[in-house]
């Protein structure tokens, strides 16, 4: 049996090379890149149209509701599949914590309809 002082080494060790890429990518690549700046090259450009006016609209809150809407429910959809692939070995106590999971998120879309928190304007 592996010892507790052990058993996270393989994570720490592939934390330490995910970070070690990403900081060495960017100094690898902000020292050997190009350096050639003009005005003509740091212009604001975005889809082949000149920028024109202040780029700090504010967004509606509704935009980011719906946005963080989306994730919630994306995310409790994720939570469905492993349920899905052990559904006889969970038998009927897995089936009875998935519907206090479904009533749940039932309850907050219910919720969200109720506060016409996607009704776009």
């Amino acid at each position: 049996m592996q010892s507790d002082q052990y058993s996270y080494l393989p994570i720490l060790m592939q934390l330490i090379l995910a970070v070690g890429f990403v900081v060495g990518t960017i100094i690898i690549s902000g020292k050997l890149g190009p350096k050639r700046t003009s005005e003509t090259k740091d212009k604001n450009f975005e889809c082949g149209i000149e920028s024109v006016g202040n780029a700090r609209i504010p967004f509606s809150v509704k935009y980011f509701l719906v946005a963080i809407l989306f994730v919630l429910f994306d995310v409790e959809v994720i939570f469905l599949y492993p349920w899905a692939v052990n559904f006889k070995e969970l038998g009927i106590e897995g089936m009875l914590k998935m519907i206090v999971f479904m009533s749940l998120l039932l309850v907050g879309f219910f919720y969200i309809i109720k506060k016409r928190a996607l009704d776009w304007e």
